[in-house]
């Protein structure tokens, strides 16, 4: 399943993607949401993890945008612990879950299989 990883921080994309290649994934990595928004029309990854706090763009508005043109679209928020606000938000955006840094293995597997049904 091809999977986007969308996160400023270069080690989260490393230890994401280490996992998610583990478990037979194709992974895609956005360093910003504007990035992200552009690979997901690119590329239509099954799964989106997307981080809130970013640069150029933030995770919410990314979100947003990336649902607007496919309300389809399954994106997970990844978020430090208070954050909730955030998350929230990110809900009503159009996000399909939340998995909370720093994050279990198990976790992170089970809201992508959940959603890429």
């Amino acid at each position: 399943m091809k999977i986007l990883i969308a996160d400023d921080a270069a080690f989260m994309r490393m230890r994401l993607r280490k996992l998610l290649e583990e478990a037979g994934h194709t992974v895609l990595e956005a360093t910003n949401g504007e990035e992200a928004v552009a690979m997901y029309r690119e590329q239509n990854p099954a799964v989106v993890l997307m981080d809130i706090t970013m640069p150029e763009m933030d995770g919410v508005t990314a979100t947003r945008h990336i649902c607007q043109s496919d309300p389809k679209a399954r994106v997970i928020m990844v978020s430090a612990l208070g954050q909730q606000a955030m998350i929230v938000s990110a809900i009503q955006a159009g996000a399909k879950d939340f998995v909370v840094k720093p994050y279990e293995v198990d976790r992170v597997l089970g809201a992508i299989n959940k959603w890429a049904q």
